[in-house]
């Protein structure tokens, strides 16, 4: 892993060892040419030399031991993984790594990796979508850091994006999850340091941030934790990153332009900037990205906002040409990534991260779209907003969009076929649409939600609900008569039924001995405002794309 290093002059660049093979498109290791290799001069026997210079340091070298198996860590598991109070930087910092591989092979040792039991996928594939959930803890760690984080804490899931990356990579999504969403943490099979497996016991409506560090949880928990939370859901990978890699990355890349709306100097986090633009890196990249009192509402929900723009601005500074045509620049941010980086063993290798940083890479900016899992205030709380709870018809929405492999961004077009397909004929008003709705095969509760999602979103006063159907099915149908075919086409489109579901037949009589359409939700249901074909649209939730530049307030 030396050898480009050996016999280099001091005035020889690193980058300059590496050359494009054409026919496997990889870099490799020049090789010496032999017309300008210093030959051999033999010459009469004498004393021996001082001593040889010592050989140069290598970054990355790979220590070995017995068959050249990676040296075993001395930490324990918790020690040894790189914990990350922001939290929000670890997905970017593979788009640096890809921006430059041509360094990372010599860097694989850096790369912290974590057995999950199972929670992750053992492979990676360039041919499939993927999903990566991004861990921040709020441990303190590294120098300087005593100012941030919790001194007592065992590492919380403070900051969690999960990044899905479609199929095609014409589009990505980085939907983050609040620390503090109270739900339910799914028992956790553990892998401990003598090889054996340990199970944490799950824990109901506690906060998403003790899916991690609590009880003994590791990274595999948390990634349990959001399959539950989408689903069933896929998370095929995590990683992890020391949040000094804020300020190493910052600097690496010559600072991140951010924006503020109003001038900012926060006692608490020690972030100063007037209004307007400024560039940040180091210490203050690290304040910006922590601050929260300095938002509208002093919330981490506001804070997440701030940190979803700086990571657009990230994006854009790692993506841009003064970054990836700077040999400098490049071999520092290639030692930042993989040193911060902490990961599962399906990607724990330099060449996997290449591979993942080359995809993402892929993506365009302005189809990056950030947004944050739908929440609404705990009524446990009582007057005291603490803690969030999930509002689930635009969460399933969303992952159900996920689960889908469809794009934030490209909606629109999507959209207008939608419509095209539309049932034709006239349509009720949403008010004068009666319905009776039965779960029929669909997920427990699915029947109760529907049913307030109708009435309180769309208007839809005269559904009742009548529990189960007594029988499942696969597909789900609604019933009319011809003279309930207006109500049944608005109830359609409301619902995103496509024309197969509606089976002309008998009504029923509702509660007011009015003659109602049957709706039986069947195990094809995906969740209320969810249409069975796929989304029609995203949900009416907050979002924003890489490639714009929105100044924080």
């Amino acid at each position: 892993m030396d050898a480009p290093f050996r016999g280099s002059g001091d005035d020889i660049d690193p980058a300059d060892q590496w050359v494009l093979n054409p026919r496997t498109g990889e870099y490799e290791l020049r090789q010496p040419d032999p017309a300008t290799e210093r030959p051999a001069v033999p010459g009469p026997r004498s004393a021996p030399e001082p001593g040889p210079a010592p050989e140069p340091a290598v970054p990355g070298r790979r220590r070995t031991t017995g068959r050249g198996q990676r040296k075993a860590k001395k930490k324990s598991t918790g020690k040894r993984i790189l914990l990350w109070t922001g939290g929000t930087l670890a997905f970017v910092l593979v788009v640096g790594a890809g921006a430059a591989y041509l360094y990372l092979k010599h860097l694989d040792d850096n790369i912290t990796t974590t057995d999950t039991a199972g929670a992750t996928s053992d492979s990676f594939s360039k041919d499939k979508a993927f999903s990566i959930l991004v861990i921040g803890t709020d441990k303190r760690t590294g120098k300087g850091d005593a100012g941030y984080g919790d001194a007592n804490s065992l590492g919380h899931a403070d900051t969690n994006i999960l990044l899905h990356v479609s199929k095609d990579r014409s589009n990505a999504t980085a939907l983050s999850i609040p620390r503090d969403l109270v739900t339910d943490i799914p028992d956790c099979p553990t892998r401990q340091q003598d090889g054996s497996l340990k199970t944490v016991p799950g824990t109901r409506n506690i906060r998403f941030n003790e899916s991690l560090g609590q009880l003994g949880r590791d990274p595999g928990c948390t990634v349990r934790t959001v399959k539950a939370l989408g689903g069933g859901l896929e998370v095929d990978h995590f990683m992890m990153a020391d949040f000094n890699a804020v300020k190493t990355l910052t600097t690496a890349v010559g600072g991140v332009e951010v924006c503020l709306d109003h001038a900012v100097k926060d006692t608490k986090s020690h972030l100063d900037l007037p209004a307007g633009p400024s560039k940040v890196e180091g210490e203050q990249a690290l304040a910006f990205v922590r601050t929260r009192h300095s938002w509208a509402n002093q919330s981490d929900l506001d804070r997440i906002k701030v940190q979803q723009q700086f990571l657009g601005s990230l994006f854009r500074k790692m993506k841009s040409d003064d970054t990836l045509t700077s040999p400098t620049r490049l071999m520092g941010l290639a030692e930042t990534a993989t040193k911060a980086l902490t990961v599962d063993k399906g990607i724990g290798h330099i060449t996997t991260l290449k591979d993942v940083a080359l995809e993402l890479k892929k993506v365009p900016p302005k189809n990056i779209t950030f947004l944050t899992l739908p929440v609404k205030d705990n009524p446990a709380d009582g007057a005291f907003h603490k803690t969030v709870i999930v509002d689930p018809v635009p969460a399933a929405q969303i992952f159900t969009m996920i689960k889908d492999d469809a794009s934030f961004t490209e909606v629109k077009k999507k959209q207008k076929a939608k419509e095209a397909a539309k049932l034709k004929g006239p349509r009720s008003a949403a008010a004068d649409v009666r319905v009776d709705l039965y779960n029929a095969g669909a997920p427990g509760g699915s029947a109760q939600t529907t049913l307030a999602w109708l009435q309180t979103e769309k208007g839809v006063a005269k559904a009742s609900q009548l529990g189960n159907a007594g029988a499942d099915q696969k597909r789900t149908t609604l019933q009319y008569t011809p003279a309930q075919a207006a109500q049944a086409r608005e109830l359609a489109d409301l619902m995103g039924l496509p024309a197969s579901a509606l089976k002309p037949g008998r009504s029923e009589t509702n509660a007011q001995g009015l003659p109602a359409m049957v709706l039986r939700l069947g195990a094809d249901f995906k969740g209320a405002g969810v249409p069975l074909t796929g989304p029609a649209k995203a949900p009416a939730v907050p979002k924003t794309t890489a490639d714009q530049v929105k100044c924080a307030s």
